[in-house]
């Protein structure tokens, strides 16, 4: 029997699909070399400690080094923990199990170390640690879709995830249940191919964004192998230097000098995020837009429907429709009783004024952002 062609939109989808598994792989290397470069740093940060009389502004500094560190190893930690009850839990009630593929999987320390730098070790830990209810116990499931990363590489159906939590990564793992749902609710063929047209385009566009995020990856595991290696190579030099600061040779003080500030570029390496992977429509988007003195969009609504115009924000970044595509995706994504439910919405309130908002909003952070 010969197999049915695929449609566009199904090619885009298994385009998107194979870049979010390449970039789980690339996080998943990340998690291996920022494991080592911890390691690494805490070594010379006991080679420092152990030195008797050093001035107290540099001794400041590398102190302050440690706490960052020991702030990003707990948020890792936490990520670990958070993902293996949820997966746990999960596996135990059936939510996520049985129709996505989801099975109780262990993410180890270095995958969570991964995660960790990839979002942001302050952000990450937020954004898990206050979500409650069904969407707290997916977070950790759902920050990156499946893949590598779940057996079965099922990912998320689109009820269970927080949408938010990492940008077109968490609508990557909705779009499925998104768009398979939003098509078959069309009976003309006309609307069947609009709606079709638009979810390509999203897939497309999200392919991009995988696409930079892994050459960002790639960047940094560049980066910190090579400071890897200067931090090797201090720790080697700093072993010959003595315990007593002020018996060294001013050259040596001057090294343990150069040697704070690689401790410094290699911590940033540990807890910078991934720009590639963050939000683009973000929280301080939204909150210069309900600003604006100028919007047509109520206050109220705003308000009280932030996280669900923000998550659409994202998720129709840089999509240019016309008035007739727009009421096609509201009325798709407002018959999807799996996103109102995950963004705590009913299809009452879910009008077509909130899409006037998102669009309302993205105008003005595009505006804003060409100034």
């Amino acid at each position: 029997m010969k197999s049915k062609k695929k449609t566009k939109l199904q090619i885009a989808q298994d385009e998107a699909q194979a870049a979010i598994n390449k970039t789980n792989e690339k996080i998943e290397a990340l998690g291996d070399h920022t494991s080592s470069l911890y390691s690494e740093l805490n070594d010379i940060q006991e080679l420092f400690d152990k030195i008797r009389n050093v001035p107290n502004e540099k001794k400041l500094q590398y102190e302050e080094l440690k706490k960052i560190r020991l702030n990003w190893k707990q948020q890792a930690d936490k990520i670990e923990k958070d993902y293996k009850e949820a997966a746990v839990k999960n596996a135990g009630a059936g939510v996520a199990g049985a129709g996505v593929g989801v099975a109780v999987v262990t993410m180890g320390p270095t995958v969570a170390m991964g995660v960790a730098t990839t979002f942001g070790a302050a952000s990450t830990g937020t954004a898990i640690s206050t979500l409650s209810g069904a969407a707290a116990t997916n977070a950790a499931l759902a920050w990156l879709g499946g893949g590598a990363l779940a057996a079965g590489g099922g990912g998320m159906a689109a009820g269970e995830a927080f949408l938010t939590l990492a940008g077109p990564v968490g609508w990557a793992i909705a779009g499925v249940a998104l768009i398979t749902s939003g098509i078959f609710f069309w009976k003309t063929k006309s609307d069947k191919n609009h709606i079709e047209d638009v979810f390509t385009l999203i897939s497309k566009r999200d392919v991009k964004s995988y696409h930079l995020a892994i050459v960002e990856l790639n960047e940094r595991i560049t980066r910190i192998t090579d400071e890897s290696e200067k931090l090797n190579r201090a720790i080697e030099n700093i072993q010959t230097f003595g315990l007593d600061y002020d018996k060294m040779t001013e050259a040596q003080q001057y090294e343990l000098g150069a040697y704070v500030n690689l401790m410094l570029s290699s911590t940033q390496l540990l807890v910078n995020p991934i720009k590639g992977l963050q939000p683009k429509y973000s929280e301080k988007d939204f909150k210069n837009y309900i600003s604006w003195e100028n919007k047509k969009a109520e206050l109220d609504l705003c308000e009280n429907h932030k996280t669900l115009i923000t998550s659409l924000a994202n998720f129709l970044y840089k999509i240019d429709l016309n008035d007739r595509d727009k009421k096609l995706v509201w009325k798709s994504l407002r018959k999807n009783k799996n996103m109102l439910k995950s963004m705590n919405v009913s299809k009452k309130e879910f009008g077509i004024n909130v899409i006037d908002a998102v669009f309302e909003a993205l105008n003005y952070k595009y505006e804003r952002t060409q100034k």
